[in-house]
């Protein structure tokens, strides 16, 4: 893929991860959703279970955001392609699976 492509494929995420972010930051829509901790497990239960697993996903989602952007970042200085922990070229199969990849394969896995 050529780098206007890319441009075009991490633009597209960062829109779609700034949309899923602010879908998951919105106020509820309902106000009477108030999270309560009762004796018993109930609806209020429910509800902090479901605001955990939103903050888990709002967290893996900014990461996510950031590596796109840092990828554009990496396009507009050149150095796209490159790993930014050990300087090494990027294998093209990686860049073409996870486009926002800044790390080498084997940098990654040593995090």
């Amino acid at each position: 893929m050529d780098e206007t492509g890319i441009r075009e494929v991490l633009e597209v995420e960062r829109s779609q991860l700034a949309r899923q972010l602010g879908d998951l930051s919105a106020a509820p829509r309902d106000p009477m959703a108030a999270v309560s901790f009762g004796k018993r497990v109930g609806e209020g239960t429910a509800q902090a279970v479901e605001r955990i697993t939103q903050t888990s996903a709002f967290r893996s989602l900014s990461a996510k955001l950031r590596d796109v952007e840092r990828a554009l970042a990496k396009l507009d200085e050149g150095t796209y392609g490159a790993c930014d922990a050990c300087g090494a070229a990027i294998p093209e199969e990686r860049l073409e699976a996870i486009p926002w990849a800044a790390l080498c394969v084997g940098c990654s896995a040593a995090r």
